[in-house]
């Protein structure tokens, strides 16, 4: 596979197309230089990406991002390489990240694999970043599509349904996932789950991610009725990573 250095002429005159949704001047590109859709901007041994993650870069949401999809595709793109980095997420992972839910259909419509490890978040699919990061909008639509679906992802997006089947069969969740349970709840803002992790014996004062409490994951994200059930159980301390976070008002 060809690697163009980002600061090369071809490399930036593609970027800028991609930015700007001109699928017109990006098909004369490709065309132009028949390579082009399977290169890498970067360096080998470096970091380096391709042009499906030119399309799916922070903070996404490109014009015409799911048509230019399409035309990479059509020009031979890979639908699933991974960024060269310290992480090895895919396109797929860039656009759950950025909550583009047109151009995540875009790539699963043309063949992306839900399932691809390389998340920032352990490494994992698309939806561990989706939901990690907030982005509720791409980690509903990658359910929608078939995802496979952990506790944590569960929970902070509500899917109670999902949360009783394995409660109610063999073996039932610990403690600890009960409290990871309630924080990601909190984290989603999803009372009524975080609610029945409280009833199942989860921790509420458990110091989890980015060293936060889930009272701490419920200011945050600006989850009043969570924050307030929390608050019914007797927690009131955000954790550590609570500065400068949104204080809590009665």
């Amino acid at each position: 596979m060809a690697y163009l250095d980002a600061s090369d002429p071809l490399a930036i005159a593609v970027t800028a197309a991609i930015h700007r949704g001109d699928t017109g001047e990006l098909a004369e590109l490709l065309r132009a230089h028949p390579d082009l859709a399977r290169a890498r901007l970067g360096n080998p041994g470096g970091k380096s990406r391709t042009l499906l993650h030119v399309v799916t870069d922070w903070p996404g949401h490109f014009p015409n991002g799911a048509r230019t999809v399409e035309v990479l595709v059509a020009a031979g793109a890979e639908v699933d390489p991974m960024f060269e980095g310290p992480h090895g997420e895919t396109p797929l992972h860039w656009a759950a990240s950025s909550d583009d839910v047109a151009v995540l259909d875009a790539l699963l419509d043309a063949g992306a694999d839900i399932e691809a490890d390389g998340a920032v978040i352990g490494g994992g699919t698309a939806l561990a970043d989706a939901c990690a990061f907030a982005q509720w909008a791409a980690a509903r639509r990658l359910v929608e599509r078939g995802a496979i679906t952990s506790l944590w992802q569960e929970a902070s997006l509500g899917l109670l349904d999902r949360i009783r089947v394995r409660f109610a069969r063999a073996p039932v969740p610990g403690q600890d996932e009960a409290t990871e349970g309630l924080w990601a709840a909190a984290h989603g803002g999803q009372a009524e789950t975080a609610r029945f992790f409280l009833d199942h014996g989860a921790d509420p004062g458990w110091v989890g991610y980015d060293e936060l409490t889930a009272v701490g994951a419920a200011l945050r994200s600006g989850a009043r009725d969570v924050v307030d059930l929390l608050r019914a159980h007797g927690v009131t301390d955000p954790g550590p990573g609570a500065e400068g976070q949104p204080a809590a008002t009665d």
